[in-house]
């Protein structure tokens, strides 16, 4: 499965530890956000996991996350 998110990472060094707290918690493919997007879309492929337990697991890292729909 691909969860695609909308969040408020906004820059490079959020970008990269939520990137790497999500790789070290979960059995994910690849993890990027896009910073350029509007709605810096956090994408995950391979995600084996519900989307809302990312969801709570970004929040719990200070971010906003919500499924894009």
């Amino acid at each position: 499965m691909i969860g695609i998110f909308k969040t408020n990472i906004d820059n490079p060094d959020a970008r990269q530890q939520m990137i790497q707290a999500i790789a070290s918690s979960f059995s994910v493919g690849s993890c990027h956000v896009d910073l350029d997007d509007c709605d810096k879309v956090l994408r995950i492929a391979d995600l084996q996991v519900e989307e809302n337990i990312i969801i709570e697991f970004v929040q719990k890292q200070g971010f906003l996350c919500q499924v894009l729909e």
